[in-house]
């Protein structure tokens, strides 16, 4: 488990415009750190064949919501900071504008991983747009695996605004993300107060989930390390592990979202990855325990008591009565995973995720 959940649980904030929203506590965090859980980014993110603008709809009503929880009055004044492209994801805009939030400015910064042979070996900003003013609050949204691209943009904000006499008062950030986000962000509160000491930190909102990153190539031997999310040691939205176990298959995908910038922008290139995701796992599908890859999906390798399995998911501080029905579907899908057929499972998934492509083509 990573060092910065190990003392944090999950409360529940309550619902808001059909949004689960939960606040992740620990008297170690000097920041706040939400889950947003929603029927459009539950959808997004259990399936690989929700593209293009359909993406940016799933995540509209859940932003709506976090906005609307941090100003229930509107009338507040902030910028948008658009990490090119994955920002471009995140309906932030609109969600200021239904929530009667101005947007007084929108900066632009460009920051691309440099990917050899699936790994990342470096980071490269072409292009930036700021127009520094001071006690700026700043919304961004992007995709957090590593946090590497993150720490880079705002190292080169945080320059620009001090050397232009600019300064920064608080950030919103809205992610797909990992564990590493709350690292990061912590460090990066203290680095930012020393240069503007009026700064009063980040405000994070995690949609389903705060995820992990695999280490390793995983049980199937294909994940990518550093890229693909998975739960375990993360904290998991319930409503999300819930509809994860509703929908056949949704819990043996590649990882929980695939690349978030293609699946928008180059549909053909996202299938294509999905599609040789299933290919490989197809191939393989003799020499892979079918347990074993549910337990990984799950993030728990063997049955686990109710309370374990509560504070594994970080659930101890939770009022739910529907709890124990979960932790009871997912020990009867880990105790019967070894009766599925991976080959079959491949196979289906395969011919869906062909016909799908076959649109884009």
């Amino acid at each position: 488990m990573s060092a910065c959940l190990q003392e944090a649980s999950l409360h529940s904030v309550g619902l808001l415009q059909d949004t689960n929203v939960y606040e992740l506590q620990s008297r170690q965090f000097v920041n706040r750190y939400f889950i947003l859980s929603n029927e459009g980014t539950r959808r997004l993110m259990a399936f690989p064949e929700v593209v293009g603008f359909d993406t940016y709809q799933c995540m509209l009503p859940a932003t709506v919501a976090a906005m609307k929880h941090l100003f229930p009055s509107g009338g507040k004044e902030v910028d948008i900071l658009t990490i090119l492209r994955g920002g471009l994801n995140y309906p932030v805009e609109e969600a200021c504008f239904r929530s009667g939030i101005r947007v007084s400015d929108i900066h632009f910064v460009s920051c691309e991983r440099i990917i050899e042979d699936h790994i990342i070996t470096g980071l490269e900003i072409k292009y930036e747009k700021l127009r520094i003013t001071r006690d700026r609050t700043l919304v961004i949204g992007d995709i957090i695996a590593t946090g590497d691209t993150l720490r880079l943009c705002l190292d080169q904000v945080v320059d620009r605004f001090r050397r232009r006499g600019g300064s920064i008062r608080k950030i919103f950030f809205f992610t797909i993300g990992g564990t590493r986000a709350i690292e990061l962000m912590e460090k990066k509160t203290e680095e930012i107060r020393r240069v503007f000491p009026e700064f009063e930190g980040f405000e994070c909102f995690f949609y389903e989930g705060i995820f992990t990153v695999y280490e390793n190539k995983g049980v199937t031997g294909i994940n990518v390390p550093d890229i693909d999310f998975g739960w375990k040691g993360g904290v998991v939205a319930p409503e999300f592990r819930r509809y994860v176990l509703s929908h056949p298959y949704s819990i043996l995908e590649k990882c929980i979202i695939y690349d978030g910038g293609a699946r928008r922008y180059e549909i053909p290139v996202h299938f294509r990855e999905a599609l040789e995701y299933w290919e490989g796992l197809w191939s393989r599908a003799d020499g892979i325990d079918p347990r074993k890859l549910v337990g990984e999906k799950l993030g728990f390798e063997e049955p686990l008591s109710f309370p374990q399995w509560l504070a594994v998911n970080r659930f101890e501080d939770l009022k739910d009565d529907t709890l124990s029905a979960l932790w009871a579907d997912e020990t009867a899908l880990l105790n019967n995973a070894s009766a599925l057929s991976l080959e079959s499972i491949a196979m289906q998934r395969i011919q869906a995720i062909k016909t799908n492509l076959q649109q884009y083509e």
